[in-house]
């Protein structure tokens, strides 16, 4: 058996011991289509006010501006779908912030994935990314076979739906490739973009940031949102999932099994008041260790206030 191959089985089967679900490998190669794409998106002002999704525009689209000599692009899924449900009527919050940050957990199994390659393999040169750095995650995971891109724009699997975190590592390491998902599986479904509270997913598999819910309850800094919003958000106070929740492919979801990832109970049981009278040193305690605290008690405040006054 080759090097590579054996090297491929070893990195699936240790993606596996630290509880990934799904692994697929990539030649890493320049994105010129999804460049362009990029570009487009970009032109017509879809990012809002992420002025950081401007900048570093070759190292989104070439993996080996970021790891020079990259050969290989592995691309990392964790469920993150979660067995217990918010209370009705509380402030809705997007699910993949149920648990303790996503960014820590995975940065740390990352960490560990190579340095037991390295252990393994030799001196591999490498560096893993979980929304860290500009890295096209869907793109790669495409082209890795392990899903196709839905008209939401999220990384769709054929056997559990989008519910997932995506992890890019790119190295030197010449493996196998898995073939790209060719197929798409949306067909003439429609389910998403007639959901969207804020009309933000066009035709063309095309997402308008500057009008998606996440956009204004997590990214948008500015201290209002815009009055033609109010009437949209369905309770979202941060983040949405409206467009993964009618998605008929996540009839298929099943409960994660990662524990840093279980619901912090105040999420799951508290009322819309107990929100609005929590105070900045509650909020700070509670969700130290959450996704949350990226737009802050402020912001968390913003968000509440504005869904009152709908």
């Amino acid at each position: 058996m080759k090097n590579t191959d054996t090297h491929t089985r070893f990195i699936k089967e240790t993606a596996a011991s630290l509880g990934f679900d799904y692994c697929g490998i990539a030649k890493a190669v320049r994105l010129d289509e999804d460049a362009r794409r990029l570009e487009q998106w970009l032109n017509q002002g879809m990012h809002g006010s992420m002025k950081y999704m401007e900048n570093h525009f070759e190292l989104r689209v070439d993996p080996g501006k970021l790891v020079p000599g990259a050969r290989s692009v592995i691309t990392l899924l964790q469920n993150y779908y979660p067995s217990e449900q918010q209370d009705t009527g509380s402030p809705r919050i997007a699910k993949y912030a149920f648990g303790n940050d996503y960014h820590e957990i995975i940065r740390a199994k990352m960490n560990d994935f190579l340095a037991r390659i390295r252990e393994k393999i030799g001196d591999v040169d490498g560096r893993g990314f979980v929304d860290s750095a500009p890295v096209l995650e869907r793109a790669w995971a495409r082209k890795s076979g392990l899903g196709w891109i839905g008209k939401n724009g999220n990384l769709l699997t054929p056997k559990n739906g989008s519910f997932f975190f995506i992890a890019t590592l790119i190295t030197n390491l010449e493996l196998s490739y898995d073939d790209p998902f060719a197929r798409d599986h949306c067909g003439s479904c429609t389910r998403c973009i007639d959901a969207c509270p804020t009309d933000a997913i066009l035709p063309g598999k095309v997402v308008d940031g500057s009008k998606c819910i996440s956009y204004f309850t997590i990214e948008l800094k500015d201290s209002l949102i815009p009055d033609e919003m109010k009437g949209k958000f369905d309770d979202w106070a941060f983040g949405c999932d409206t467009c993964q929740d009618v998605c008929p492919w996540n009839r298929f979801s099943k409960p994660h099994k990662e524990a840093g990832l279980h619901p912090i109970p105040e999420i799951l049981n508290l009322a819309t008041t107990e929100w609005e009278h929590m105070t900045e040193e509650s909020f700070r305690k509670i969700f130290r260790h959450s996704a949350l605290s990226r737009t802050k008690w402020k912001g968390i405040q913003r968000n509440l206030k504005f869904l009152k006054e709908e």
